[in-house]
């Protein structure tokens, strides 16, 4: 089988290659340089010629304050990026894996959301990451739609780096008490879509580490592992005005990984500390 991975220099796109590398598979990494996701032509082409089984698509428009001023932008690559890619893959009979995100739900009460949910996103990302799952299962039926939510991985810059860099800066940091929802870990969450990819179990799931927290536990915790001398100071969000609104429940349910027979990821507590163990490294 041969994998196709998009968005390689990001941090999901690191670990899937990474899976695939300790696991000896066909695969190729991809990322601007090689071909513009929003170049429908070039992305064809790209993949025509690789003739990839399936195509991870880890490339994506992340930057969700920054999307509020560069909407056009934003949508160009997350949908039309994705849809770009569907079209290959329907071409060639290939499967793909599309990674989305909680912020496709409106994030109202406290219920955990089911996959079939009504969504309702707040702001232009994600709107833009609906946006690419609706062009995904309009032109495909092998799909996988995998949303996930407050990732942190080694290659890349998210919020367990920034916490720790405050954390010895400063001697308290504000962080928003009332946004709950689940950390995900990339080194977790790729050889779970690498497995999807290896199946027939299409579908849309939810998929981050088990648990769930505010930012300001999160925080908490960082600064504790990382023997910070900072102190959290939990905060409402209405006292720290961004670009783009966040959905205040950000809790997903799992039961899409559990009927499809696929394996949870560990506790959002014991990834935080495998990961700040691989980064000291």
């Amino acid at each position: 089988m041969k994998i196709l991975v998009t968005g390689v220099k990001g941090q999901l796109g690191y670990d899937v290659m990474k899976v695939l590398h300790q696991r000896d598979a066909a695969c190729l990494g991809a990322d601007i340089e090689d071909f513009d996701i929003t170049d429908a032509a070039a992305t064809a082409a790209f993949i025509e010629r690789y003739a990839p089984d399936a195509v991870i698509h880890c490339s994506a428009y992340t930057a969700v304050d920054r999307a509020e001023e560069e909407a056009a932008l934003c949508e160009r690559v997350n949908v039309d990026g994705a849809r770009n890619i569907a079209a290959a893959c329907k071409k060639i009979g290939a499967k793909m894996v599309y990674i989305s995100t909680d912020y496709v739900f409106p994030g109202t009460g406290e219920r955990f959301y089911e996959t079939d949910d009504p969504i309702g996103p707040l702001n232009v990302y994600g709107k833009t990451k609906l946006g690419g799952e609706l062009a995904v299962q309009e032109l495909l039926e092998r799909y996988f739609i995998v949303r996930v939510s407050w990732v942190f991985g080694k290659n890349g810059n998210n919020f367990v780096k920034t916490m720790l860099r405050l954390g010895q800066e400063r001697d308290q940091v504000n962080v928003v008490c009332d946004q709950i929802g689940s950390p995900t870990y990339t080194a977790d969450l790729a050889p779970l879509l690498c497995d999807m990819a290896a199946t027939e179990k299409y579908g849309v799931y939810h998929a981050t580490n088990e648990g769930i927290c505010s930012w300001a536990d999160f925080a908490a915790e960082i600064f504790r592992l990382g023997r910070c001398r900072a102190k959290v100071n939990p905060i409402p969000s209405s006292e720290y005005p961004v670009k783009a609104v966040r959905p205040f429940n950000s809790r997903m349910s799992k039961k899409s990984l559990d009927a499809a027979g696929f394996s949870r990821l560990p506790s959002w507590q014991d990834a935080l500390v495998r990961y700040l163990k691989e980064i000291q490294e």
